[in-house]
């Protein structure tokens, strides 16, 4: 591997994600995959590329002055590769024109199959799969990763004239659906693979490769990323089943780490969220601050008083209203971020600082990825 190319990403990664788990021996450089071959996806160079696509031009009898002027034009300008064949399909085929157009227009519905279009077994193969990157990079622009996805399905790297950009904008959204291991997939093909990747593809590729090694089932990054994808699908308009698997999987979570606050509040020991004997969340009978103790009379046993931000909540000493995150988590992607940060407030303020940190803190990564 040319460690030219490769030191100034793992540096900047490294930097740009500070400390961590990423700095472990997990954040070393993403490991060599077996049957990965470094320079083994080859692309066509720009001349060859033009002239692939003036053929395929010519084919669709497109040989007029008008259309090979225009042709010119487009291979004359330094868009990207692929930016530069889609134009070209487009000149060539109304459907094209129509199909990239309609995938690039955020005020259009997402759509949510891939296009016949590009099933069409009977197009040329220069035709659909370079149509098909071109649409599938138009929805990742718009973070319509499922459908963007399925349509790389229909594609193949080595059939494209840009394979850098087919691996980094599939990796893009196998990372915002939070598949790790395709995405991991994907970079490594990008990174070990693809000799000619341009700079700025290997290194959003790296930083998605470390950020992913943060990754940890079910903390609050988790719910984060979850919630993130929550909104995503809303905005697209997309509010149905698998929306609300996924708000229930969120308020599931959100329960259990209420749960795990309010017993390590209660001093019982099962601040993971089981005891000795499985209880999700629940302390055992008879275990300290899980009630009155036999025979005490009385139900505080700390002795201390509460203090004024125990005394502000509507529920006892360091508990949180369920409801009342239940609630604001349905509508979360729908509040104005002052909004979002008067309901947190609302929310922790009868928690002690070291809890309510913790969910502050959950909350402020939350928000700053949704600008």
């Amino acid at each position: 591997m040319r460690w030219s190319h490769w030191l100034p990403v793992s540096a900047l990664a490294l930097l740009l994600l500070g400390g961590g788990p990423a700095q472990s021996d997990t954040g070393k450089r993403p490991a060599k995959r077996e049957g990965s071959a470094f320079g083994a996806l080859q692309a066509p160079t720009a001349e060859e590329a033009r002239t692939q696509a003036g053929d395929w031009l010519r084919s669709v009898g497109k040989t007029d002055a008008a259309s090979q002027a225009a042709f010119a034009a487009i291979w004359k300008n330094d868009r990207p590769l692929i930016d530069k064949v889609s134009a070209t399909l487009a000149l060539g085929s109304p459907e094209a024109a129509k199909l990239l157009a309609e995938a690039r227009d955020e005020h259009a519905p997402a759509p949510t199959a891939v296009p016949a279009l590009l099933r069409d077994a009977k197009r040329p193969a220069f035709f659909r799969a370079n149509l098909g990157l071109a649409y599938a990079k138009a929805l990742t622009a718009r973070k319509v990763y499922e459908e963007a996805l399925d349509t790389f399905a229909q594609v193949k790297a080595e059939d494209v004239v840009d394979p850098s950009a087919y691996l980094f904008h599939k990796a893009v959204c196998e990372h915002a659906l939070m598949l790790k291991d395709q995405a991991d997939s994907s970079i490594d093909r990008l990174l070990f693979d693809f000799e000619a990747a341009p700079e700025r593809h290997r290194m959003v590729a790296a930083l998605m490769h470390f950020d992913m090694v943060t990754w940890q089932e079910k903390d609050l990054g988790w719910v984060a990323r979850k919630m993130n994808n929550i909104q995503r699908r809303l905005d697209l308009k997309r509010g149905g089943k698998q929306t609300q698997k996924q708000q229930k999987e969120v308020l599931v979570r959100l329960d259990e780490m209420i749960k795990e606050i309010e017993n390590k509040q209660k001093g019982c020991g099962c601040g993971d969220g089981k005891d000795d004997k499985g209880n999700e969340g629940n302390c055992p009978s008879g275990s300290p601050g899980g009630g009155s103790q036999p025979g005490s009379g009385q139900q505080n046993q700390s002795g201390n008083p509460q203090t004024d931000s125990q005394n502000a909540g509507a529920q006892g000493p360091g508990e949180v209203d369920k409801k009342r995150v239940r609630e604001i988590a349905e509508v979360w992607g729908k509040l104005p971020e002052k909004e979002r940060a008067r309901a947190m407030q609302e929310l922790t303020q009868s928690l002690p600082a070291r809890d309510r940190a913790t969910i502050l803190e959950y909350i402020r990564r939350v928000s700053s990825k949704q600008r």
